[in-house]
């Protein structure tokens, strides 16, 4: 075998132990294995179903779990419907794949009524999206149990596309995750879209002398062209250029080129701290590239699949996603 063959070998094989061995406090792996044995089958295959009559919504359940977590924990709160509930917060306004979810919660009450929680099916649900996208698969401790409380009042602290790194870092680090979970989480916009609300103040008049200097020139009228000013702020742009739909380093490389859609993606590049993590991905031997942030994801998600978990006899399994028990 050539030195570097063998090298890349062995730096899958630690990359794949570094990913499955990570748990969570309150939560392990296998936690169904005896009351619901096909309760991660189910979900995969519900979501391969569903992903595989539209790719789209890969990206939709991923950022659902993020938006599950960072409010309340992850304790599937976002998926209940109702007045007033997080839902209905504008943040929230363009969360899909509710109906994946719903679909493995009524196969798994089929299966096992009352034991999976549908905390736990987002969770695994954003893992699955992630391979299916190509991204590398990591295990998902299990045992999450469903919140109670969903209020639109609790969704403003969400990290949004114009917050500055200083604030990302510290709505971060609220969650208990650091620098390097920012830079790494942040690289789930390596599928999906946005609005033009979220970034067509970068395009005209971000500053006296027109657009946002960290963009590239080059780039400017391409983004124009898809968000004109004064335009439908509904229309969607990929967050990745070229690549929406591949779990892959494209990107980091936008950000390197000055073509990171949103002011908080882009600024990621233009802070050292951050930067520094951003070249820590992109600088990889040819053959090995992706694989430290394909680990290194797997490592951030499950530490934010355990944001402010309810376990043992804290909130309740729900019959339906959508509505407490």
């Amino acid at each position: 075998m050539e030195p570097r063959s063998f090298y890349s070998l062995l730096f899958l094989l630690l990359a794949l132990a570094s990913v499955n061995s990570v748990h969570g406090q309150g939560t392990r792996q296998g936690f169904y294995s005896s009351s619901c044995p096909r309760a991660e089958s189910i979900v995969k295959s519900t979501v391969q179903s569903h992903v595989k009559s539209d790719p789209t919504l890969a990206a939709g359940l991923l950022r659902m779990h993020f938006h599950d977590c960072f409010v309340q924990g992850c304790d599937g709160s976002v998926l209940i419907s109702g007045a007033n509930t997080e839902r209905t917060n504008f943040a929230n306004l363009g969360l899909r794949g509710f109906e994946v979810i719903d679909d493995a919660k009524t196969q798994l009450e089929a299966a096992c009524p009352g034991v999976v929680s549908c905390a736990d099916i987002l969770a695994l649900a954003a893992r699955d999206s992630v391979v299916l996208s190509g991204g590398l698969s990591y295990q998902v401790p299990t045992g999450r149990r469903d919140g109670r409380i969903s209020q639109a009042s609790d969704v403003n602290n969400l990290p949004a596309p114009f917050d500055s790194v200083d604030v990302q870092k510290q709505k971060f680090a609220d969650k208990g995750l650091n620098t390097q979970d920012l830079v790494t989480l942040l690289g789930a916009h390596t599928i999906g879209t946005t609005a033009c609300q979220f970034f067509s103040n970068r395009l005209y008049n971000f500053t006296a002398n027109g657009p946002d200097p960290s963009i590239d020139p080059s780039f400017i009228s391409q983004l124009q062209s898809l968000c004109p000013q004064n335009g439908d702020g509904s229309n969607r742009v990929a967050l990745d250029t070229g690549s929406q739909r591949a779990f892959d380093l494209s990107y980091y490389n936008n950000l390197r080129r000055g073509r990171g859609i949103l002011q908080s993606d882009q600024a990621l590049w233009n802070d050292d701290s951050t930067q520094k993590i951003v070249q820590g991905y992109l600088g990889l031997i040819r053959g090995l590239l992706g694989l430290k942030f394909n680990v290194e994801f797997g490592k951030s998600m499950v530490k934010m699949g355990n944001i402010e978990l309810k376990t043992g006899t804290d909130g309740e399994i729900r019959k339906i996603c959508s509505a407490i028990n």
